[in-house]
């Protein structure tokens, strides 16, 4: 069957403004009735992407919805993207309003979080995409919520 749009449901999350070294973990994307998942960064104006390292977007899973209980997701847990890399970085102040990249999922966690965090002058804003595949019974709506950390 080739029919796609009956068997993924996207997430677009809220826009975060990103300061600094400060992280910025997104809403939580759950994972329940979907065996597969990929999350994208998103930019909007990006002023300073910060020293030359810029900023990085990694994941983060939990079985709980326990901010505290989040920990970063094992090598063996993620698909690489198309530059072979784990996590999705900004290096240029001329990445405004692109999907950067995205990174797969295939851990076994229930909720899953993008944490996007920023080197010194880092300025910008960004969101994240999540396109969750494989459902165990096909979604009814493919445009889908976040769920808050507690």
């Amino acid at each position: 069957m080739r029919d796609m749009i009956s068997n993924i449901q996207l997430i677009r999350g809220a826009v975060q403004t990103l300061s600094g070294t400060t992280a910025n973990a997104s809403a939580l994307i759950d994972r329940l009735g979907f065996d597969a998942l990929t999350v994208f960064l998103e930019t909007g104006t990006v002023t300073d992407a910060g020293t030359a390292s810029g900023f990085t977007m990694k994941l983060q899973h939990s079985d709980t919805t326990v901010a505290t209980d989040f920990a970063d997701v094992d090598t063996a847990d993620l698909v690489e993207n198309s530059t072979g890399a784990t996590t999705v970085a900004v290096t240029s102040d001329a990445n405004d309003d692109i999907l950067k990249n995205g990174v797969g999922y295939i851990g076994n966690k229930r909720y899953v979080r993008a944490l996007v965090t920023g080197t010194t002058l880092t300025d910008a804003e960004v969101q994240i995409l999540a396109v969750l595949g494989k459902p165990s019974i096909a979604p009814t709506t493919t445009v889908g919520a976040t769920t808050a950390s507690t």
